[in-house]
């Protein structure tokens, strides 16, 4: 099946690789030449494990190409895939304007019959609005069905989610459009559920609203513990093992950040409020969500006093483990509070770098390791849980620091491993402080 994909973002292109993976001829459309010249040397422009390898394979053996022409990639397209950002505006509406830039430069380049699938994220009712936009500019010989497929990609693992998807969500009210996007991935052997176009929608948003509601629940959970000297881990144990309930997103720290949660939970709010919903729940979330990107600061202005000319190592600038995603990402509101209070903040990230100097560009320093940021330090913040920090070597940083305090915003140390300090003071997110060897 031959398939052309608008967008070369993290949806799109990871949608585009691991369509030609299973045996589709793919091109994907991108109007930044720059970005296109780097994927046809196999370059990918985000950091996704997996990605770049099955990019190349699949660019050798001819099933995936890049191209700035919407008239090359549509021509004898029979699926056209719009995978263009939606951000959020000021007022937590999505912008649709590069939505509606695709649908012009679709209407002006079809030649043939397609089916149109909108997989970004976008509001009720944006499919019809998308139709009406085509259904005016369109050659009137040509005919085309409209096909909501929202992604549910999660960042560090979208390939595996492409591949092995908990469920594909394809919404439209043509029965032979729907069956033709059901075709598509027939390959990956996943459940379907068939629906209509402002359902599917609709899935979407309330799927990652529930995820975030669910964050910010265990956090506010982890907050109560942290007073009543409770311990949130065992809490969120005994929780999870509740089928109703679950394990998965019950783990408490510094806050949801990213391309998705942030703007999706604002979006819906937006449309609720368009429609006379009072959603007081989604309000909530955000409220605790913007309180929690805080606790960190909070812990360290009550435990050191002053911060002004403190150092602060912040070790995690990603808001997720393995991606270099710096969109809401809780450093950001951590680095910036730390600067305001006069702290000096050195920070190291094993792939974000790069993307936090545009955001923080020179407010704070950046090193090249973990020994390099700690040192001379008077705290620790761990804020993204990478691999490389689950497992550091504690007794080594705590000998080089200033002081021996660290503040666990992702509780990814093991308490094992901190016990055997000589001296060391943790502090964990919604646990028992741990003080060792302290005067």
């Amino acid at each position: 099946m031959k398939i052309a994909v608008l967008g070369t973002g993290y949806v799109g292109l990871s949608t585009g690789v691991c369509l030609s993976e299973i045996g589709h001829s793919v091109i994907c459309i991108d109007t930044d030449e720059q970005k296109i010249k780097s994927l046809r040397r196999g370059v990918s422009p985000i950091y996704e494990p997996g990605l770049e390898n099955l990019l190349a394979q699949n660019a050798a053996a001819g099933r995936l190409q890049f191209t700035t022409s919407h008239r090359e990639a549509l021509n004898g397209a029979e699926i056209i895939i719009i995978a263009v950002g939606t951000p959020q505006m000021a007022d937590g509406a999505a912008d649709l304007s590069y939505m509606v830039q695709a649908a012009k430069d679709i209407a002006a380049n079809l030649v043939q019959s397609a089916v149109v699938v909108i997989k970004s994220t976008v509001p009720v009712g944006t499919n019809d609005f998308i139709k009406e936009i085509m259904d005016e500019l369109c050659n009137e010989k040509v005919t085309f069905n409209m096909v909501s497929n929202p992604e549910f990609l999660r960042q560090g693992s979208a390939v595996m989610d492409t591949m092995q998807a908990d469920r594909i969500i394809i919404g439209s009210e043509n029965k032979e459009a729907a069956k033709k996007v059901e075709e598509m991935y027939s390959p990956l052997n996943v459940p379907f559920i068939l629906t209509r176009i402002r359902s599917a929608e609709m899935i979407k948003y309330a799927s990652n609203a529930f995820l975030a509601t669910k964050i910010s629940f265990i956090n506010e959970v982890a907050n109560l513990c942290g007073v009543v000297g409770a311990d949130v881990t065992d809490v969120a144990k005994g929780m999870g093992k509740d089928k109703r309930i679950g394990e998965t997103f019950l783990q408490p720290g510094i806050g949801y950040g990213g391309s998705c949660f942030p703007k999706d939970v604002k979006a819906l709010l937006h449309t609720a409020n368009l429609n006379g919903i009072h959603f007081s729940l989604l309000k909530e979330t955000v409220a605790i969500n913007d309180f929690q990107q805080e606790v960190l600061v909070t812990k360290a202005i009550e435990r050191l006093g002053d911060l002004k000319g403190k150092k602060v190592a912040m070790l995690g600038l990603a808001f997720k483990p393995e991606t270099d995603d710096m969109r809401e990402a809780p450093s950001i509101k951590i680095a910036r509070s730390l600067t305001k209070l006069g702290a000096e903040v050195v920070a190291y990230d094993p792939v974000a770098m790069d993307n936090a100097k545009k955001i923080l560009r020179d407010t704070i320093r950046y090193a090249s390791s973990v020994t390099e940021a700690t040192l001379d330090a008077d705290a620790v913040f761990i804020v993204t849980e990478w691999n490389e920090f689950r497992h550091l070597d504690l007794e080594t940083i705590i000998n080089t620091m200033r002081q021996p305090i660290v503040f666990d915003g992702r509780n990814c140390l093991v308490e094992e491993r901190i016990r055997v300090c000589k001296k060391i003071e943790y502090y964990p997110i919604g646990r028992p402080a741990i003080v060792i060897g302290m005067t």
